[in-house]
């Protein structure tokens, strides 16, 4: 009788389940723990997808009548760093992005595989400078009229923005606010 009170004591002691509450307990942890690591990598996935980009002023210039060529113009801002690797539009056959820059007295532009967005910092598509080149207009683009810009981002995936398009020679804004060209005097 004694070795099977030892036995039962052994098998329905708290030795045993306390050892079998700990093993579960642990495996519990072990797939909360799992869970949680899950959750928080998505989490972050979906921030980089959605992106942290943020982009506004949105705009382009007004064209002549057989214009078949415009730009758009923006500012961009990433928080965590970003790329834009291209941009597409119902408006014309090609949107690609572009940079200009001055050779001396010579006016260059050229195409761009994409554009850096440093983390924090605020990058503008203006004129004369980087600014996403649309050719093969589907129709002139007549002042205080939008139409829709896809943009594409290496970590945040796309983005569905509408283009404000302003008067014709418009520079944009002195202050970051679409319509509001002033006049200098000198």
């Amino acid at each position: 009788m004694g070795v099977v009170a030892l036995t039962d004591s052994f098998y329905h002691g708290s030795y045993w389940q306390t050892g079998l509450e700990e093993n579960v307990m642990r495996s519990n942890l072990a797939a909360v723990g799992t869970v949680c690591l899950l959750f928080l990598a998505a989490a972050c996935n979906a921030s980089a997808q959605s992106g942290d980009v943020q982009v506004s002023n949105v705009w382009a210039r007004a064209t002549p009548g057989g214009a078949q060529t415009a730009a758009v113009y923006a500012t961009i801002q990433s928080a965590s760093g970003d790329r834009l690797t291209g941009a597409s539009t119902p408006a014309a056959q090609k949107a690609e992005l572009h940079t200009m820059t001055m050779d001396g007295n010579v006016m260059k532009m050229r195409q761009v595989d994409g554009i850096d967005l440093p983390a924090g910092q605020a990058v503008t598509l203006k004129p004369g400078g980087y600014h996403i080149m649309l050719t093969g207009l589907t129709q002139p683009l007549k002042e205080g009229q939008s139409f829709p810009l896809t943009l594409a981002f290496e970590k945040s995936g796309t983005r569905e923005l509408t283009v404000t398009v302003q008067k014709v020679g418009s520079m944009g804004t002195g202050n970051g606010m679409p319509g509001m060209d002033m006049p200098m005097h000198h």
